[in-house]
């Protein structure tokens, strides 16, 4: 089984569900992309804000929106965390990686919204940024959607960043999901050692256990397993008890010294170190991820 890529998160209905939810609880523009910079500008689609939209279909326009999502996304690749830009005419970007099992697989795109009250001084020297003409049929039809754009206050700002960080994690943990899922199809060796893995996973596991279960030689089981999964059984095994842990680490009540042994791993300073390997991020900060607070 090949790690996820992209376009295996872009297949996933609940994508394009997702943008359109987001768009009509906040108000702003969603979009999932590639974790790579993109050689043109990225497009919105229907969501795209609309002043935004005209100002791209300027050579000027295009090229500054251009550069500041390729910051935007540079960012989000650099810190692995959500990233905050403005762009030359005052609108906000937002990018969020989507890591997955330590890979950053996709950006979640946002923004286009103003932090504070725009004003026709800033309209005029955005107009002249890029070459519109006075009372043109551009400069009234940007105007209009210019200040109509939303400005965002600081902590409905931070509630649309928080949504951001829940879809990318919730994004993160069905790519998980899916990798270490069993299909109908898989050897019966393979499914069974997944079963024993299930069954034994507070216990320390070890290849010789496996192999002894599913009744084959270590050579073929290994070779089977790694062709069927894309992992070792030390990775499969890893995998799941990340996946444990998650689920444990939703309750504010457990401590991390029970979570890491419920999950069975042998200490915590080898939770901290797998954890952050597949999640991207240790273990407290997942945590702290997970407390959203409602919209005001």
């Amino acid at each position: 089984m090949k790690p996820v890529a992209f376009d295996d998160l872009l297949r996933l209905p609940v994508i394009e569900f997702y943008e359109a939810a987001f768009r009509k609880a906040t108000g702003v523009p969603l979009k999932v992309v590639p974790p790579d910079e993109p050689a043109v500008r990225l497009k919105f689609g229907k969501s795209e804000n609309a002043f935004c939209a005209l100002v791209a279909g300027t050579p000027t326009g295009c090229e500054a929106c251009l550069a500041t999502q390729v910051r935007a996304l540079q960012g989000a690749a650099r810190k692995l965390g959500s990233q905050q830009i403005s762009c030359f005419a005052g609108l906000t970007e937002v990018a969020v990686p989507v890591m997955v099992g330590g890979r950053h697989v996709a950006t979640l795109m946002s923004g286009q919204v103003f932090r504070r009250e725009p004003t026709e001084r800033d309209f005029v020297m955005v107009a002249k940024m890029v070459g519109a003409e006075p009372d043109s049929d551009w400069e009234k039809k940007a105007r209009k959607a210019y200040f109509e754009t939303p400005n965002v206050t600081a902590d409905r700002f931070q509630a649309i960043i928080q949504l951001l960080n829940v879809f990318a994690q919730y994004l993160a943990d069905y790519a998980s999901h899916h990798a270490i899922a069993t299909v109908a199809a898989e050897p019966a060796a393979v499914a069974s050692a997944k079963q024993f893995v299930q069954t034994h996973l507070e216990e320390p596991i070890t290849l010789e256990q496996v192999v002894q279960h599913v009744r084959v030689s270590r050579f073929y089981f290994c070779k089977l397993f790694k062709k069927v999964t894309g992992m070792t059984l030390t990775e499969y095994v890893a995998r799941v008890r990340v996946e444990k842990a998650k689920a444990l680490l939703v309750n504010p009540a457990l401590r991390i010294s029970e979570v890491v042994y419920a999950a069975g791993f042998g200490s915590i300073p080898q939770f901290n170190f797998v954890f952050k390997r597949y999640t991207g991020m240790p273990p407290t900060e997942y945590r702290v991820t997970l407390r959203t607070e409602p919209l005001s």
